[in-house]
């Protein structure tokens, strides 16, 4: 079965946030009801469509994966979009003191981002597991979400707000401004 779209853009090769501002654009050109098929590499663009059109109203069809390839299917539902940005933000210079006073650094980057570096006690939630393993976070401590440039933290702090957390940040500007020390715990080989 030949699944057919009004608009095709082609995003392959293109890692976050990158996948999502071409999509913003692409639905700016499109007329309600018409569904865009992005093509995509990246492996969190899965969830980071998915979050994103929840943020802003658009429809997520679906998903397939085909030779590497992963085909996501969206359709537009609202022509006046206005979309959503979180509004308690912190510094990258400012989370670490508040880390040490107790408060959680959740990295919401894919698994390889956070192994090639990561900060010191973060804990390594990926944006694509965080509704199924939010019961590894306190509801009752500040929680400070990162990744690579704000635009995933930004989706996975509404979530968390969305499920009952009331103490979230965003950091800005991300882990691509981060000029901290970093961890790094990878094994050659696929191990």
């Amino acid at each position: 079965m030949s699944i057919k779209a009004h608009v095709q853009l082609d995003c392959t090769g293109l890692s976050c946030p990158m996948p999502i501002v071409k999509t913003k654009k692409a639905m700016e050109g499109i007329e309600e009801g018409q569904v865009l098929e992005v093509k995509a590499t990246d492996k969190g663009s899965i969830a980071d469509l998915k979050a994103w059109c929840d943020s802003v109203g658009h429809q997520y069809i679906g998903m397939f994966e085909e030779n590497g390839v992963l085909f996501h299917y969206i359709r537009k539902c609202n022509e006046q979009v206005v979309e959503k940005k979180f509004e308690h933000t912190i510094s990258n210079d400012e989370v670490l003191s508040r880390v040490k006073n107790g408060g959680i650094l959740l990295d919401v980057r894919e698994e390889v981002e956070y192994a090639f570096g990561h900060i010191e006690g973060s804990i390594s939630i990926p944006m694509g597991e965080l509704e199924d393993r939010l019961d590894e976070l306190d509801k009752d401590k500040e929680i400070y979400v990162i990744c690579r440039t704000g635009t995933r933290s930004d989706l996975a702090a509404q979530k968390l707000v969305e499920k009952g957390f009331t103490k979230v940040y965003n950091v800005l500007p991300g882990m691509s401004a981060w000029k901290g020390d970093l961890i790094k715990n990878y094994k050659f080989g696929g191990v």
